[in-house]
């Protein structure tokens, strides 16, 4: 069974990994999203030891959003990383996908809105998750589903409708792994069908005191 360790919100800090088969990182990697710290993410996901590692971006990650529009970051193939943003991968007999897309919301800092769309726009973000490969086994979203570890400080659920109703009632998957809301890093609710990891490193005041979550498929 691969070992997999997944971590979200890291917001520049890079803490030393268990180890093991694949490494995911769900979204928001730097603190102040500057080039530097961009690349010092990339040599913490290289050095980290697992057989393949693989991130999706979030909405603090705008230098990841302009790369999606002229290419994107190229690492050494015997590396093994990859970056999945509306996209599938697979490893081990495992199908991955990624989505990074978020909703934006009132009074949201206009410099994290890296891969969200209007509070309204509804289709869009029905079209991202209708994308979602039915047979994926693990699902890499940046926002959670609505009700699923999603709940914020003042008692608001702020996850996605759609992203629920596709992840419950068709694709089933093994494993959703997000992030975004601080508030309920470290949190993992098991079904019958899948796992949902809420994987947030920080809390609601940025401070690095999630836990690192491991699973085995």
């Amino acid at each position: 069974m691969p070992r997999i360790t997944a971590i979200s919100d890291l917001h520049g800090h890079f803490p030393k990994l268990p180890g093991g088969d694949l490494l995911i990182v769900a979204g928001d990697l730097t603190g102040k999203d500057s080039d530097k710290e961009h690349l010092d993410f990339i040599e913490w996901m290289h050095e980290s030891n697992y057989k393949k590692k693989i991130y999706c971006p979030g909405n603090h990650d705008n230098f990841l959003f302009d790369i999606k529009r002229h290419g994107k970051i190229k690492t050494p193939k015997e590396w093994n990383i990859e970056y999945l943003c509306d996209y599938l991968t697979e490893f081990e007999g495992l199908k991955i996908y990624g989505i990074p897309w978020t909703y934006r919301f009132k009074g949201i800092n206009p410099k994290c809105c890296a891969f969200t769309c209007a509070e309204d726009d509804h289709e869009f973000m029905m079209a991202k998750c209708e994308a979602i490969p039915d047979d994926t086994d693990i699902l890499i979203t940046h926002g959670p589903p609505l009700n699923i570890l999603d709940e914020t400080i003042d008692g608001r659920n702020v996850g996605c409708q759609f992203l629920r109703e596709h992840v419950i009632a068709r694709v089933k998957p093994k494993l959703h792994l997000f992030g975004h809301i601080h508030e309920m890093g470290s949190r993992m609710v098991d079904t019958v069908m899948t796992k949902f990891a809420n994987c947030s490193y920080v809390d609601e005041k940025y401070k690095p005191r999630g836990k690192i979550m491991e699973f085995e498929l």
